[in-house]
């Protein structure tokens, strides 16, 4: 029972908040690390271009040293985003996301949510994704 409670509490709060980021060990899978077959550079210079590219997302700083990327989501809702790029080992690089909606109200009926799954999807399209299962 404690874990249904629990599932169903974040299920909530996912859609009654403005926020959502990935990690590792993420309760949604679909919010969970991506690890890709590439380096940190090349990884960076995607996810530059894809953004630069894009109507959609306005470039608001690079951080090379840190492997950081922030953007501000300018059509639709407004949304800023951080991207995190990190090697973890030669050719196995981690990205994950911070995204915050900005509204008048603490809640996006998960908005951020949504706006991960779309990013990863883009990058999916342009680099071999490696599955957990291989990461082992």
């Amino acid at each position: 029972m404690g874990c249904r409670k629990l599932s169903f509490r974040n299920t909530i709060s996912k859609y009654f908040s403005n926020h959502a980021e990935t990690r590792d060990n993420h309760w949604d899978p679909s919010l969970q690390t991506h690890y890709y077959k590439t380096t940190k550079d090349k990884g960076m210079s995607l996810l530059e271009d894809l953004f630069q590219r894009s109507q959609v997302y306005e470039l608001h700083s690079i951080s090379k040293e840190h492997g950081e990327i922030s953007v501000n989501l300018k059509k639709g809702k407004k949304a800023f985003i951080i991207a995190t790029i990190i090697m973890v080992r030669p050719y196995q690089t981690a990205v994950d996301f911070s995204v915050t909606t900005e509204s008048l109200l603490p809640i996006d009926f998960g908005y951020s949510t949504k706006l991960i799954k779309l990013l990863y999807e883009d990058i999916n399209k342009e680099l071999p994704l490696i599955t957990k299962e291989k990461q082992a």
